[in-house]
This record gives C-alpha cells, sequence and structure tokens, in this order.
C-alpha cells in the first residue's frame, strides 16, 4: 500500500514538474522591470479579434523608407525572430516568399515605389502595389493579416554619472566597447547622441486596416572606440545579440502578444 502511494506521489510530482517546463517554454519573452520609455503601442482590440484566422505573413518591406544600409543586412535574421516569436503564441507563418514574389510582380506593372537615390518613397505607388498583393494574397493564398516589420535608427543618449546606461523604446542598454585600446579617457564626451536600432510593427488586415502599431528598442549601434578613447565608431556586431532582439520585438508587438512584466508597468 506504502509502495503504491509513493510511486503515486512520485507520478504526480514529475507530471507537475513537465507542466511547470511547458508553461515556461510557452512563455512570452520577460521584461527586465519597469522603464519609463516604453511606448504605448496601438491595439484595436475590435479589429484584431475579428481576424478571420491566425495565418499570417511578414513582409519583406519596410511600411516606411527603407532601413539603413547596415541594419538592411540584419533584416532577414530580424524577421526570423519574429516569425519563431508569433509560432510560439500559436500563429501560422506562411513563407515571406508568398508576400515578396508578388511585390516583385507588381514592380514591374507599378514600378518601384522607392527611389534608389534618396531612398524617398513614392507613397501612390507603394499604396497601389500593396493593394494588388493584398488581392492576390486573399485570392490564392489562405493569409488573413500582413506584418511589417521596419527596424528603424534613432538617436539616444547615455544617462550621466557613474552607471552609464541609457533607456529608449522599453529597453536598458549599457555602453558597448569596442577596439584594442587602453580604455576610455576623462575627456570622453557622454553627452553626444548615439546611434540605436529599435523595431516598429504595423499589422494589417486583408482590408488593409491596421489592427496594430508598435515599436520595441533592440540594440545601441555605436561602441566606444577604445582606441581613440574620445569618440563613438559603429558597432561591428550590429544586432547579432538574439536576447537583445527579442526583448525589442516582444515589447513591439505588446499587447497583441502579451509580454510577462511588460515594462511599460510601473
Amino acid at each position: 500500500m506504502q509502495a503504491a502511494l509513493g510511486l503515486t506521489l512520485r507520478r504526480l510530482a514529475l507530471a507537475t514538474t513537465l507542466m511547470t517546463l511547458l508553461v515556461a517554454c510557452g512563455s512570452a519573452t520577460v521584461g527586465g522591470g519597469y522603464n519609463v520609455t516604453t511606448p504605448t503601442n496601438i491595439f484595436d482590440e475590435a479589429l484584431f479579434g475579428q481576424l478571420e484566422s491566425n495565418v499570417v505573413v511578414i513582409a519583406n518591406v519596410n511600411l516606411g523608407g527603407p532601413s539603413r544600409n547596415y541594419l538592411k543586412k540584419r533584416e532577414l535574421f530580424v524577421d526570423q525572430r519574429v516569425e519563431e516569436y508569433l509560432e510560439s503564441a500559436g500563429y501560422t507563418v506562411r513563407p515571406q516568399r508568398e508576400f515578396a514574389q508578388r511585390w516583385s510582380n507588381a514592380i514591374l506593372i507599378y514600378g518601384d515605389p522607392i527611389d534608389p537615390t534618396t531612398g524617398r518613397v513614392n507613397q501612390k505607388s507603394f499604396v497601389q502595389i500593396v493593394q494588388a498583393v493584398r488581392d492576390q494574397l486573399r485570392e490564392q493564398t489562405d493569409i488573413t493579416s500582413i506584418i511589417f516589420t521596419d527596424i528603424i535608427e534613432k538617436d539616444i543618449y547615455y544617462e550621466q554619472g557613474l552607471n552609464r546606461v541609457t533607456r529608449f523604446d522599453g529597453v536598458t542598454r549599457k555602453p558597448a566597447i569596442q577596439g584594442a585600446g587602453s580604455g576610455v579617457t576623462s575627456e570622453f564626451d557622454w553627452s553626444r547622441a548615439v546611434a540605436a536600432a529599435s523595431m516598429r510593427v504595423a499589422w494589417f488586415n486583408m482590408d488593409l486596416g491596421r489592427v496594430f502599431s508598435g515599436e520595441g528598442g533592440m540594440e545601441v549601434t555605436d561602441a566606444v572606440d577604445t582606441r581613440s578613447g574620445t569618440a563613438f565608431v559603429r558597432r561591428r556586431d550590429v544586432l547579432e545579440n538574439e536576447n537583445h532582439i527579442d526583448e525589442g520585438l516582444a515589447i513591439a508587438l505588446h499587447p497583441a502578444i502579451p509580454m510577462k512584466n511588460w515594462p511599460g508597468n510601473p
């Protein structure tokens, strides 16, 4: 009798442990505590609730202007992280080529809406192409919403004091150090602006109604140059830290996909 009871208790403990692990694996990215810079994302719950299914596609183009060249090189990698995050939340993400091929075909008809020299966007052509791609996706696939993921660059500043950190779009980042020098001199100008990369998300239904838009900080893309000891330089490892990317995209997609310990809560 006691042996049977012990076996039952061990099985119960094992089942409880497995359930805990499953819940942990399925949880959204965890935030790092309250951050006053956390954006207030725009969530149209009524429209979002009317999406016909959880089948989505991530656009291969920006909704705004093109990303800076050094950020553009990391777009595919970042989109892959977004895809994994969406799938972990129960969404079915169709291959990006479903959007990209139709976009390329539409350009042959309407022309490229992006000026390759200036990066300016012809909004009339852009809207025509988006509508053409939407029409084909609606007719030829089971995709019921489109997500744009722009990597945007912005200027940020480090805080003064001994604890040098910067806070932007919901995240806190320490300075990156780069170079083989002896370090930072006392004359280093910490008050100057440095570049950072954030994620900007725009989520549309198939009527091209915006159901959600949000932003989340990812990474400071400038590093302290220890060779000179007095300047910032572009980092060699831009957007290679998966944890930074995952934190940023989780903030950018909240509350469409709820983030545990979202940093916007005081």
